[in-house]
């Protein structure tokens, strides 16, 4: 599995680890992703979602049912 939130889009980014002597190598900058189950009382159902932390905490202050109506009328999902 892809390391992408399902939600935000955010993903992997590339950047570079610098040394003392500024010699530079490649390095990744990883998203902070959970894996979390949702219950959704509209459709009686219960949904798995890889997100991060950040969509995790806009879950937790608007309600699940309130962003994926958000995300739905954006076109993220």
């Amino acid at each position: 599995m892809s390391r992408v939130c399902q939600l935000t889009g955010k993903k992997t980014m590339v950047g570079n680890n610098v040394s003392h002597s500024k010699r530079r190598t490649k390095r990744r900058f990883l998203p902070n992703l959970v894996t979390k189950r949702f219950y959704i009382p509209e459709e009686d159902a219960w949904i798995t979602i890889k997100l991060s932390t950040s969509a995790l905490r806009t879950i937790n202050k608007k309600g699940i049912s309130a962003v994926l109506n958000d995300y739905a009328k954006n076109g993220i999902i």
